[in-house]
């Protein structure tokens, strides 16, 4: 299958290539090339160094267009990445970018795209609910649950969604929207991740209360490189026509569902945030 991977250099293209090169034909799209000199929180060099690279903005309608021509799939995981983006950030890369995804897809013949949606479509939950919801929860979000975006960011993944919808309703193409929680690169790939980063980057100390709330909160969110890929490679055989599932892996304090994702297309996730008592040494 030859799959289009738009913004195919962040944390979550590079763990779909890293474990999923065998399987497909991904072809790399970007805003920019890397090379050595490219950060990078993992060992060695950017792992997409030196791999071909198709560079434009998917907010260029002509550039994408282009782009997509020739693939069974699209992975759209490009667009502003943040809840700090202001409304204008996420309307150019986000909401514009995601349509012309969805446009060129529909008029190439494209089967199927997968859609990096966020949490933070409906991050409100969690927003009304924090810290305690960290700890212990009886609260369960699935994809029935209603939106509750909490950011222009989370409004713009929460119309892409709807986009997916009208195409899918439509008939012009398979849609399934991933509402990814918390994937990190290499170096900080486990649940005492955002918590360790925070200490390397001086914010707090190992130990400290604010180090312990990132921690809780990985436990319930982390969504493990492993678990990405594999959520990705199961909705990339996705057969039904719309649907939406939680990037997180199997975490004992999760409020976010996984069990829809089991029963549609198979996801089985391996890992669980209780499952480490420390960071890795």
């Amino acid at each position: 299958m030859r799959v289009l991977l738009t913004g195919a250099h962040g944390t979550v293209g590079t763990a779909l290539t890293e474990r999923l090169d065998d399987e497909y034909e991904f072809t790399l799209f970007d805003r920019r090339a890397v090379d050595e000199e490219t950060p990078w929180d993992g060992p060695g060099t950017h792992p997409h160094a030196g791999r071909e690279t198709v560079v434009g903005d998917v907010a260029d309608a002509d550039a994408v267009r282009s782009a997509v021509a020739g693939h069974d799939a699209v992975v759209h995981l490009a667009g502003y990445p943040r809840t700090d983006g202001t409304w204008a950030e996420v309307l150019e890369n986000n909401v514009v970018g995601t349509r012309n995804v969805l446009d060129a897809g529909a008029d190439a013949g494209v089967e199927t795209v997968v859609f990096a949606s966020s949490n933070h479509a409906v991050g409100g939950y969690e927003r009304e609910r924090a810290p305690d919801i960290y700890h212990h929860t009886d609260l369960v979000v699935d994809h029935t649950t209603p939106y509750r975006p909490d950011s222009p960011y989370g409004s713009s993944k929460a119309a892409g969604e709807v986009f997916g919808r009208e195409y899918a309703e439509e008939g012009a193409l398979r849609f399934v929207a991933v509402r990814i929680c918390s994937v990190r690169a290499p170096r900080y790939d486990h649940p005492y991740g955002d918590a360790e980063r925070g200490v390397h980057e001086g914010r707090w100390e190992r130990g400290s209360d604010a180090y312990e709330e990132q921690v809780a909160r990985m436990k319930a969110m982390w969504q493990s490189r492993r678990d990405c890929a594999a959520l990705f490679d199961c909705c990339l055989g996705f057969e039904g026509e719309y649907d939406v599932f939680y990037g997180v892996s199997d975490n004992e304090r999760r409020w976010f569902d996984v069990d829809h994702a089991r029963d549609v297309v198979g996801y089985d996730p391996r890992d669980d945030g209780e499952e480490w008592s420390g960071p890795p040494v």
